[in-house]
């Protein structure tokens, strides 16, 4: 049992080893009790208990926390890994052919807006460790991990803020808007309307939980840099005395990673994907008594040995053009080595 992550997530440069204490395999929100310190991650599939819906049966524990002593410098030259291409849940075409169902949906008034995800298998060449240390070493990012439990391992390079809690003090970032340069995102009216429409999705989940008055859009359209496209942010802050427990009831799972509205969205989500998500959409990070930072797990992959799935998707609203929907995809895999 391993878990490695990136300094950002403790304010500091390099990667770093958790000393693990405990390991909890958890089921229910309910279950889930404050510890010292510990990194939490959450399953897409916990939005049954969330939304009260059925989805694709998944074999994976809901819930993980690790109790954790402390983190140490972790110092490891990687070495080459190779991934070889063996499959995707969808082909080309029959992602273009359910964007335009997605459409369909819009059109009707069914929904605003959806994510909707593809699923590429591949068998690695090397091991699982090399893998993430050569993805964060390609694209760097603040909320990178790596958590092997033997029967299954999670990499995740995200640079999305799910939520952070300091105090009173709550904060979520959806990003909404990729592209692989700057001037493209910035012209890009149907990112910006996709990002205000999950904006005001967390600004509506964040309100379930903060104190009156307290909910505000401390940032909008913010574009950020990585190495290998870009990316457009908005944040949204609170105050809340909830547990964590009550927000993340209130709040999973992330509106960035599903549509609007949110409930319908994951409905048909799970009719049109013909893949299972797993802990893909799902939020993992750190967690000290009340206090956390959860990442929202996109750019991430879960395997075992040598097979594994990574995972990317893009936004569909109504004038969302299925080939460039599909190339946003593959463009969310470069940083991954997709071939």
């Amino acid at each position: 049992m391993r878990l490695l992550l990136c300094g950002d997530w403790l304010g500091k440069e390099g990667i770093y080893q958790a000393s693990i204490k405990k390991l909890h395999l958890l089921n229910s929100l309910e279950d889930l009790k404050p510890v010292r310190l510990g990194f939490l991650v959450l399953s897409y599939h916990l939005a049954e208990e969330t939304l009260n819906l059925p989805l694709k049966s998944s074999p994976y524990p809901k819930i993980i926390l690790l109790e954790i002593e402390d983190f140490s410098p972790f110092y490891h030259s990687p070495k080459h890994t190779k991934l070889e291409f063996l499959s995707s849940s969808f082909s080309p075409n029959s992602y273009k052919k359910a964007v335009k169902k997605v459409r369909e949906y819009i059109s009707e008034g069914t929904v605003y807006q959806i994510n909707l995800t593809n699923c590429f298998e591949y068998a690695l060449e090397g091991f699982p460790l090399d893998l993430f240390l050569n993805y964060y070493e390609k694209q760097p990012v603040p909320y990178a991990f790596f958590l092997d439990l033997e029967d299954f391992y999670l990499l995740s390079g995200s640079m999305e803020l799910f939520l952070e809690k300091k105090g009173e003090s709550l904060i979520s970032k959806p990003i909404k808007g990729t592209a692989r340069n700057k001037e493209e995102l910035e012209r890009s009216q149907k990112d910006k309307a996709e990002n205000l429409m999950i904006t005001d999705m967390v600004r509506n989940d964040l309100s379930r939980v903060a104190l009156c008055g307290s909910v505000k859009v401390k940032e909008l359209f913010k574009i950020e840099k990585f190495k290998t496209l870009f990316q457009m942010h908005s944040s949204v802050v609170a105050r809340t005395r909830e547990t964590v427990g009550r927000i993340l009831f209130e709040t999973f799972p992330p509106a960035s990673v599903v549509g609007a509205p949110k409930r319908k969205a994951v409905e048909i989500i799970d009719f049109l994907e013909p893949h299972r998500r797993d802990y893909y959409c799902g939020v993992g990070g750190i967690i000290k008594g009340e206090d956390f930072t959860l990442s929202v797990l996109i750019r991430s992959a879960i395997g075992f040995n040598q097979r594994l799935s990574y995972f990317a998707g893009a936004g569909i609203v109504y004038d969302s053009n299925p080939e460039k929907e599909w190339q946003e995809v593959l463009l969310k895999t470069k940083a991954f080595g997709h071939p």
